[in-house]
């Protein structure tokens, strides 16, 4: 098999329940090989057993907690081990709580930070030779990073200043991957969504009904098309709304 015709493979992390595993669903109906992350060997395994039969080819399922500062070099040694190289990875895992700059609690603030930042800085430095190999296997499309932003690392919203600051912190970290690796086919797209209808929105469901939250489908449809995109098409951030909220999470 050559390497233009072997499949495509890619690393998603928090891949057991919510975007995660919507992204990762649509992947393996794609026919993508699969690394997937998530801190529960139980459920991952489960969720491995389901990829395959929507169509993955291979799933590999790695127990990690990212707040583990070993944690991202065994993924993506592990994928590295399997795959050989990567066609997209998606940085979609993260913790967040509500909290005052005031009174949050800087064990906390650690935590937000290792989780939504240090991690997916240093799974991206370490997947870098296997994205350009990915590039460089499929030139037309290239390769892809996905990192799950929010709307509150764009617009503030009051309670939420750790959690925006790492996720407004990942817009910058795309836009400097872009920068510095598009040319050779390494592309990288931030979405940025309002409140999504997942496990981790239900502690504001009381003032937000989930009915009206964005569906999961609709960051999974942003995905799939970001993947199809050629390599000379660049789009750095997606921001996702809910409808009739604004600019309001």
């Amino acid at each position: 098999m050559t390497a233009a015709s072997a499949p495509r493979s890619a690393v998603v992390t928090g891949a057991s329940r919510g975007i995660g595993l919507g992204i990762a669903s649509s992947l393996a109906q794609q026919g993508y090989g699969l690394t997937i992350t998530a801190r529960d060997a139980t459920t991952l395994e489960s969720v491995a057993t389901d990829l395959l039969g929507l169509g993955a080819p291979r799933v590999d399922a790695v127990a990690a907690d990212l707040a583990d500062q070993e944690a991202p070099h065994r993924i993506v040694d592990q994928h590295a081990a399997q795959f050989g190289s990567m066609d997209a990875l998606v940085l979609n895992a993260g913790v967040g709580t509500a909290g005052t700059i005031a009174d949050y609690p800087m064990k906390r603030f650690d935590k937000t930070l290792d989780v939504n930042l240090r991690a997916p800085f240093v799974l991206l430095q370490r997947a870098l030779p296997l994205l350009r190999a990915g590039a460089r296997a499929h030139p037309d499309t290239g390769s892809k990073v996905i990192a799950l932003s929010s709307l509150t690392g764009v617009y503030a919203e009051a309670g939420l200043a750790a959690y925006g600051a790492t996720k407004a912190a990942m817009l910058s970290l795309v836009d400097t991957l872009n920068a510095e690796e598009s040319a050779q086919g390494v592309c990288g797209t931030a979405i940025a969504p309002g409140y999504v209808e997942t496990d981790m929105s239900a502690w504001i469901q009381g003032e937000i009904p989930a009915e009206t939250m964005i569906r999961v489908d609709d960051i999974t449809a942003l995905v799939e098309g970001v993947l199809r995109l050629s390599s000379r098409a660049v789009v750095s951030t997606i921001v996702v709304t809910r409808a009739g909220a604004g600019l309001q999470a």
